[in-house]
């Protein structure tokens, strides 16, 4: 498999308006070059992104602080500030189901890391 690609997704315009993401979703993302190699920040508002990634999400992580955690899946924006009836917004372990808090400095924020030929990884 090529090296994956980390799309950086959060702060206030995921919670504005963005969607809820789960591994092996095919996702697409207007996006601003990172620091780092092969990572990209996801813009919606405001910024011109200069490319769009299309691609099979292979993992996820939630970042805090005190680093990162493998989770299931990113609520919508829309979860994370409450108002879903359908989704509670919460985060749950990759590996185990078990919730998951992350204490976030500001927003939340997320790495969506998806394989560049958007094909699944074994596992």
């Amino acid at each position: 498999m090529a090296e994956p690609v980390v799309v950086l997704v959060g702060g206030w315009e995921h919670q504005c308006c963005g969607l809820p993401v789960e591994i092996g979703d095919v996702v697409e993302y207007g996006v601003v070059s990172a620091e780092g190699a092969r990572r990209f920040v996801e813009v919606r508002h405001g910024t011109v992104p200069n490319q769009r990634i299309r691609s099979r999400v292979v993992e996820l992580y939630a970042v805090g602080p005190d680093g990162r955690v493998a989770i299931d899946r990113v609520p919508s924006g829309r979860a994370l500030r409450g108002f879903d009836d359908d989704d509670d917004g919460h985060l749950e372990a990759r590996w185990t189901g078990q919730p998951v808090t992350v204490e976030w400095e500001d927003d939340p924020e997320f790495e969506v890391v998806v394989d560049p030929y958007g094909k699944p990884r074994r596992q």
